[in-house]
């Protein structure tokens, strides 16, 4: 499996609650485009994500692992699906000027970007008559939410993806080959 990560533009919001400040928004919205390259897309599906199973997600900050916002096991991030999407809710650690850095900018709406970090466990590909790849993810492996200044693919998801494709054309011009040379020997007479 590769981990990946797929980029989303959402609307994080900051609220103090009780004396305490949170960033909260949809790290993932199921259903919504995320585009690999022209005529390549993946799209993740309701009841992508295992909440039960996956019990220790962390929040980070553009995916570093050294700017740990909060965890799912700390109760500093709380996660959920609901129709719309993957919900999560940060705590924000007054005493990790990071954190609280963070939190100004995504206040004053200089970050409003995320991403999430996963392997895929089960997938679907569709392809259209237009020549479009679409990748239905329908099970992941979560371990890490981020909020981010610029969320974008990592190579290696990206460059499976393409692998992938080239794969399935291969198949496909094989699969063309036999069947016309089968027909050139007569052997697929009336059809």
């Amino acid at each position: 499996m590769n981990r990946k990560s797929i980029p989303t533009s959402t609307e994080f919001e900051v609220r103090e609650i009780d004396g305490k400040k949170y960033i909260e928004g949809y790290f993932s919205v199921f259903g919504a485009i995320y585009p690999l390259w022209e005529k390549g897309i993946e799209t993740v599906d309701e009841g992508a994500f295992n909440l039960e199973r996956d019990t220790d997600v962390r929040a980070l900050t553009n995916h570093d692992t050294t700017l740990v916002l909060g965890r799912t096991t700390a109760g500093t991030l709380e996660l959920r699906t609901d129709e719309r999407g993957l919900f999560g809710r940060i705590e924000i650690n007054d005493a990790d000027q990071d954190a609280v850095n963070l939190y100004e900018r995504v206040k004053r709406r200089d970050v409003t970007q995320c991403s999430f970090g996963f392997d895929i466990l089960t997938e679907q590909i569709e392809n259209r008559e237009d020549g479009m790849t679409v990748w239905h993810i329908q099970e992941v492996k979560l371990y890490e939410v981020s909020v981010c200044t610029f969320p974008a693919y990592e190579d290696t998801g990206v460059t499976a993806r393409q692998k992938e494709l080239e794969d399935i054309n291969k198949r496909k011009m094989e699969s063309w080959r036999a069947d016309m040379l089968s027909k050139l020997k007569g052997e697929n007479n009336g059809t």
